[in-house]
């Protein structure tokens, strides 16, 4: 693990989606600041924490709607948040969607698109850096879900 500078792969990987998304396909943005946003870590796992978890949004979002991915700085770790506004999370899977092979495949998609390993694998990479990853649902002011958000803390550099 060395020192690696997120800010930039968090602005390629919104950019990148900006240039080849379809025009149905939900938007994504990104909130973070330009710098402080350094973890100790190892660069292409944190690329591949983020691709998943930002596929995932992007796959489980109605068409038109936003995927948001927020980071900042927090004492002693930077903490990454990205939400969706799609179906959210079956009560009692908020851990169990991080098993290996477990899969809630978004309405209409074609088999084998999702292969339950995504979340694993970002579980996988985000505590073997000692961070945390974890999962809850969105929800309006009257309760109703309007979407999954995940929280990534990773130790600051």
């Amino acid at each position: 693990a060395q020192p690696v500078d997120v800010a930039p792969i968090l602005g390629a990987l919104g950019e990148l989606h900006a240039a080849t998304r379809d025009e149905a396909d939900p938007v994504v943005e990104i909130e973070a600041p330009t710098e402080g946003l350094i973890v100790r870590g190892v660069e292409g796992r944190i690329v591949q924490v983020f691709r998943n978890l930002l596929g995932n949004a992007i796959s489980f979002s109605p068409e038109g709607g936003h995927v948001t991915l927020r980071a900042r700085p927090t004492g002693q770790m930077v903490e990454f948040v990205v939400e969706d506004e799609g179906p959210g999370i079956p009560d009692g899977k908020l851990e169990s969607i991080f098993d290996r092979f477990y899969s809630e495949r978004p309405r209409g998609e074609r088999f084998g698109q999702h292969s339950g390993l995504g979340l694993s694998i970002s579980r996988q990479i985000v505590e073997g850096l000692r961070g945390r990853i974890s999962a809850e649902n969105r929800r309006d002011a009257e309760g109703r879900i309007i979407g999954a958000r995940f929280i990534i803390r990773l130790p600051a550099a």
